[in-house]
């Protein structure tokens, strides 16, 4: 990748952009685009029209955005720099899991990646983060393993809950309330019809979770076939 300075938005869209195609398998949109980031979708396009100049995306009207090797390159960066960043802050500052996004937004443009590589190492060079994300190695390679939710198994299933998303910190809260957190084992005892309620056995307790909550905790299937 040419050696040039790159701002902390075209991180942003960039980081932004990487993880809408991961969501959905294709192109992130315009309006995905914008919705994730907060802002207009007029500001996206223009934005998105320098960085398919600069060689960062291939972009197609109507078609959506996708990252070029060079974009996957400065987004796994940052995202390397983000995840040890809340890791960091979590085990050396003991600070709550749905707390140390926001700190990590605040600092992961600040951060040099020699300081990142030096928390990195000081932590024994995790593979993941406090929420179960995959860590980006130094050299740009990632665990991108597609992984089941809570909303895709079947009753009598078994299933390792390995991630949940970072962005909402009432959500975390919840989610540590009822002990759903990277590790716990669990089984789905039952379904109720008309996308009702999904009943789980978290441990030694049995817990109701709404299909929402359950499309948002990734997880490692163990049939029960």
């Amino acid at each position: 990748m040419a050696d040039r300075a790159i701002s902390a938005s075209v991180e942003d869209y960039l980081k932004a952009i990487y993880e809408l195609e991961r969501a959905s398998g294709t192109a992130a949109a315009t309006n995905e685009l914008a919705e994730r980031l907060g802002v207009a979708p007029a500001s996206v396009t223009g934005m998105v029209r320098r960085l398919a100049e600069q060689g960062l995306i291939d972009y197609e009207k109507y078609r959506g955005m996708r990252l070029s090797p060079e974009g996957r390159t400065v987004a796994l960066r940052t995202i390397r720099r983000h995840r040890i960043l809340e890791t960091f802050l979590a085990r050396a500052l003991d600070m709550p899991w749905d707390s140390v996004h926001a700190e990590a937004e605040r600092l992961e443009h600040a951060a040099s990646d020699a300081v990142i590589d030096r928390m990195a190492h000081w932590l024994g060079d995790p593979t993941v983060d406090p929420h179960g994300a995959p860590i980006p190695t130094r050299e740009g390679t990632v665990d991108e393993t597609r992984l089941a939710s809570i909303a895709d198994l079947a009753v009598g299933d078994g299933a390792t809950v390995v991630r949940v998303s970072d962005r909402n910190g009432e959500l975390l809260r919840y989610l540590a309330e009822i002990a759903l957190v990277p590790g716990a084992e669990l089984v789905l005892l039952a379904r109720a019809p008309f996308d009702g309620p999904l009943t789980l056995r978290v441990g030694s307790h049995e817990q109701a979770i709404g299909p929402a909550l359950a499309r948002q905790v990734l997880v490692d299937v163990r049939s029960a076939g």
